[in-house]
């Protein structure tokens, strides 16, 4: 049964899973807040799927908004991104670990 770590995990690389999100959230990160507008802009993206892009990475905490006057601003939320990040160590030392008793088992060492 998957802990609430591993559902959150998960819901995270469901979000990232989608290139336009995974693009949306490396330019939060690289540029800091930026409106819808501003994350449209360039694009051949309409606001509107800007923003159903940018509820997803909310909902899955990777993404955050703030209320500056009459317009929202979205920022990458580096603690979730961090969390995912462990998420992934945890992952790959795993895989390192049955690598290595694969490897002295096939090397005849076990």
């Amino acid at each position: 049964m998957a802990s609430p770590a591993d559902a959150a995990a998960a819901a995270t690389f469901r979000a990232l899973g989608d290139e336009t999100r995974l693009a949306l959230l490396t330019r939060l990160g690289a540029s800091g807040p930026l409106s819808v507008s501003q994350l449209a802009e360039g694009t051949a993206m309409t606001r509107q799927a800007v923003s159903k892009h940018l509820a997803v990475l909310a909902r899955a905490g990777l993404a955050r908004d703030s209320r500056h006057g009459r317009e929202h601003r979205w920022e990458a939320d580096p603690a979730s991104i961090a969390e995912a990040r462990r998420a992934l160590d945890v992952l790959t030392a795993r895989w390192e670990e049955r690598l290595r008793k694969l490897k002295e088992m096939v090397e005849g060492k076990s």
